[in-house]
């Protein structure tokens, strides 16, 4: 059930994000990201190839593709509330195996 939202998720931030200008989380001329929507998550995300499931591995390989995209995300888990994991973005579920679960 976790999987298919999870999935469900990153399809929708894929469709949310398909239409948004150049300028923001595009490399410009200079290869240079625009971070100006990210939340401040620095931590690397866990290696794919960890995980066995196909959905899971696929989600993090794209939280690793992507970091900017996923760092201006809320994330609607509530783990920014949470005094156990204080997760700054949607980013930071995938610093570890919250995204997983």
């Amino acid at each position: 059930m976790r999987r298919t939202k999870l999935l469900l998720l990153l399809i929708g931030v894929s469709v949310m994000f398909s239409g948004v200008p150049a300028e923001a989380g595009q490399a410009n001329l200079s290869g240079k990201y625009d971070q100006s929507l990210r939340k401040g998550e620095t931590r690397a995300t866990l290696n794919p190839g960890m995980f066995s499931e196909p959905t899971i591995r696929e989600a993090y390989q794209a939280a690793k593709d992507i970091p900017w995209v996923l760092d201006s995300i809320y994330c609607y888990c509530q783990c920014a509330e949470s005094p156990v994991f204080r997760h700054k973005s949607l980013l930071s579920c995938y610093v570890d195996k919250h995204a997983a679960m």
